[in-house]
Order: structure tokens, then C-alpha cells, then sequence
């Protein structure tokens, strides 16, 4: 299972939404599977439909029940392999889209929230972020234009580096 592809870092150049393809034909175009829902760390659900939105809860960088690095980015944890722990937990949070109403009835990405456990003196959270936003390019094409914001934090859950929300509008 290709779960996690490496982040180029910038979008592909081809757009899902100039085609007819849907949004599970292009990620199997692109080798990817989304993971099985991560089980809730306290009492919340994965994500949330409120009329043509979804809310998902933040997801870590989860791969297969556990966390592939912890610490702060710009100590422990290098930039570039945080910006790939939010590529993993945006594709985390697609599946916790997907169960609840289906990948294919995005409509478009509205906006993404990462959160990036950081050293004092780091100030790079914007390109740890473009992880999970050159994701949503990729899969989304145009729709996957977002508004943004990236947020440096002095810990978060399991002390995991990186953990990312989004609201989508579906239909």
C-alpha cells in the first residue's frame, strides 16, 4: 500500500478539476490509498458534516497505529520530514472525510489549520504546512486552493510535530 508518497513540494502540473475523473480516480492516478480512519485519542469523532461542510478534528502523522517521529520541528524533527508528517496527516484527514460522506463529494478545500510543535527559535511553520497543502493541490487541482493558516505551538498531543485540520464544502 503506497500510502504516502514523497511531497514534491509543489503541485503536479496536471488538474483533476479540467477533467471528468473523480477525486478517487486521481488518487489511484497518483498511487495512493487512504489510510484506515485513526481511532480518536479522547472524546470527539474524526470529522463532522454541518450542511455542505466538513470539519475534520486535527490529525497527527499516523502511519499504521503509530507516530513516525515526535518532537519539535527545528530540533528533533528536521523541516523537511515535518513538511511530509503533514502530508500524512492531511491524507489522515481525507479518510476521515471519506468515511463520512465520501471522497468524491468534495466540492472544493476551504481551508487548512496546521499546527507545527516547535523550537523557540523556529519560524519555518509555512513550508512544514505546504506538505499537506501541495497534497490537496495535487488531489483537488483548482478546488484545492485553500486559505490557510500555520500556527507554531510549543506541543501537541503524544508530542506528535505536526497535526492538521480542514473544512471542505461537499455536496
Amino acid at each position: 500500500m503506497n500510502s504516502v508518497p514523497n511531497s514534491a513540494g509543489s503541485h503536479s502540473g496536471s488538474d483533476p478539476s479540467a477533467s471528468n475523473s473523480s477525486v478517487s480516480q486521481r488518487l489511484a492516478e497518483m498511487g495512493i490509498e487512504l489510510p484506515a480512519v485513526v481511532a480518536p485519542l479522547a472524546s470527539y469523532v474524526p470529522a463532522v458534516r454541518s450542511g455542505q461542510f466538513v470539519y475534520t478534528s486535527g490529525q497527527l502523522p499516523v502511519i499504521d497505529g503509530a507516530l513516525p517521529a515526535t518532537g519539535k520541528v527545528g530540533a528533533e524533527v528536521l523541516p523537511e520530514d515535518a513538511a511530509h508528517y503533514a502530508r500524512v496527516c492531511a491524507l489522515n484527514a481525507l479518510a476521515a472525510v471519506h468515511a463520512l460522506v465520501g471522497i468524491d463529494s468534495v466540492v472544493r478545500v476551504v481551508k487548512v489549520l496546521g499546527f507545527v510543535a516547535s523550537s523557540p527559535d523556529f519560524t519555518g511553520q509555512p513550508a512544514v504546512v505546504n506538505g499537506a497543502s501541495n497534497l490537496l493541490g495535487e488531489v483537488f487541482g483548482e478546488a484545492g486552493a485553500h486559505a490557510r493558516s500555520a500556527v507554531g505551538v510549543a506541543v501537541l498531543p503524544m508530542d506528535a510535530p505536526v497535526e492538521i485540520e480542514l473544512i471542505l464544502e461537499v455536496r
